[in-house]
């Protein structure tokens, strides 16, 4: 890394540390993933221990792609974004160091915990009381410093995409300390403060918001960034952006409880959900809009830029993830695909579609300037990580559906005398070559991922960081 950074520049190590961890996480996270997918399809890869099960690593995966790649992600593109359209430095560079190592702290701590078995058995928010602490403190500290940054800004305007970073952290704050409100029994063991059905209502509130605003809102506070930029044409409509952000925290907060559809939960909790869910679409294509009709005469760029291919094609399934998701929160579809690998399908369309797409082609954009490069040491590596991710994204999301469609109708068929037609082995035999098409496309994923480590590791090591820093000098007030 870098020496020390002049303060009338932008703090760029910062940037430099988390962007570089989104990369080692992230092969981390989906190595993880294709190794849980394939011990689906051999059993045997569990080796008949407790801490390789599928059931505790199943966790770590989720806590590594979403906190970690995810996580490490969101921390490197809004400090870099919020700064340059500030037209300001980070307002504590001692704090935004605390908020790097404490992040990673977390995330080694849910890599030792998880396997071990110590879990609040909470979705996304598996870890135990302190680890939850150590979250909180360093999710204050990220406020502190992105607003902090906000307040000293030296542009009249605050651009678009840091309403939807801002949105994402103030969210996540209030999601995670609701939700994870436990009383400690042991240092490793905690109970929830609710109980029941109430339990469940807060823990899809959080679950889905993490969905919501962890996984979306965030990401197009991304989105309204690096496609921009890298088109090198304006947003197509500011208007819109405004309406899209407005309508969107206005109405996600209340999606939760299609994931409880057929339970406990009240009757009117549920529709009330689904109802939601459904009107979300609005604003979710509209931002899917917004972003693909940047492009206007820009299109031609899709043939040489693979950057650009990147990112528009994440919007793709941003808007095909979000047509899916209000639709299986419809009870009636709910019905068929509730419990099966179709749920699985339509997670893994936005993480691996939506998500991962569009953090990597922001960070394909974002490293060479903060490394003081003109571009990626290949453009060809490029290339073919975008092939790679693309088609392994669609292998997946291909597989899930047919085996969801295969599992939903097999459960629920039934005798002319009320009896199950299908045993859950038979189901589970149907569904077994979907899950040997799903190892092979989370493999290409995963593979991409491995191009993207080592075209880094050329653009780090040709680099001169201190350069980045000379010419990281924040413009003169007025100045573009």
């Amino acid at each position: 890394m870098s020496t020390a950074i002049s303060p009338t520049a932008y703090n760029y190590k910062v940037v430099r540390q988390f962007a570089i961890m989104t990369v080692v996480w992230g092969i981390l996270g989906m190595g993880m993933g294709v190794f849980i997918a394939s011990q689906l399809v051999f059993p045997e890869l569990n080796f008949g221990l407790p801490w390789t099960s599928f059931g505790r690593l199943r966790p770590l995966h989720t806590n590594l792609v979403i906190f970690a790649f995810g996580g490490c992600a969101l921390f490197a593109t809004s400090y870099y974004v919020v700064q340059r359209t500030c037209q300001a430095r980070l307002i504590s560079d001692n704090l935004a160091a605390f908020t790097f190592w404490g992040w990673q702290a977390v995330i080694v701590a849910a890599g030792i915990t998880l396997p071990l078995g110590y879990t609040s058995s909470k979705e996304y928010a598996e870890l135990e009381w302190p680890i939850d602490l150590l979250i909180t403190v360093v999710w204050v500290s990220y406020l502190l410093v992105f607003f902090g940054t906000i307040v000293k800004r030296k542009t009249k305007h605050i651009y678009v995409g840091n309403w939807f970073y801002g949105a994402f952290i103030v969210v996540t704050a209030m999601l995670h300390i609701v939700n994870n409100m436990e009383i400690p029994v042991t240092f490793w063991k905690s109970y929830s403060l609710y109980s029941g059905a109430t339990d469940a209502m807060i823990q899809w509130w959080y679950g889905h918001n993490a969905v919501g605003f962890f996984l979306t809102t965030g990401f197009l506070g991304m989105m309204y960034y690096f496609v921009p930029k890298q088109a090198e044409r304006p947003i197509y409509s500011y208007r819109l952006s405004i309406v899209h952000f407005w309508a969107l925290i206005t109405l996600y907060i209340w999606a939760g409880p299609h994931h409880l559809h057929y339970t406990a939960l009240p009757d009117w909790a549920q529709s009330l959900g689904m109802v939601m869910s459904v009107i979300l679409l609005a604003p979710s294509w509209g931002g899917m809009i917004n972003g693909m009709m940047t492009l206007s005469g820009a299109w031609h760029k899709l043939r040489t830029d693979p950057i650009l291919r990147f990112l528009v094609v994440s919007l793709a399934f941003y808007g095909m993830s979000t047509f899916e998701g209000p639709m299986m929160a419809i009870k009636t579809v709910n019905a068929l695909s509730h419990y099966t690998d179709w749920t699985i399908g339509h997670v893994h369309a936005g993480a691996l579609g939506w998500v991962a797409m569009v953090s990597i082609g922001s960070l394909y954009h974002l490293i060479p300037r903060v490394y003081g490069r003109t571009q990626m040491h290949s453009v060809g590596l490029i290339n073919a990580h975008f092939w790679l991710a693309t088609i392994g994204t669609v292998l997946y999301i291909a597989s899930m559906w047919v085996n969801g469609i295969t599992q939903g109708l097999m459960w629920r068929a039934i005798n002319e005398d009320g009896t199950l037609t299908y045993s859950f082995v038979e189901a589970l035999v149907a569904s077994q070559p979907g899950f040997v098409v799903r190892a092979i496309g989370g493999a290409f994923f995963a593979s991409g991922m491995f191009l993207m480590a080592y075209n880094t590791w050329r653009t780090v090591r040709a680099s001169k960081p201190a350069d980045a820093d000379a010419a990281a000098v924040i413009p003169a007030v007025g100045a573009h």
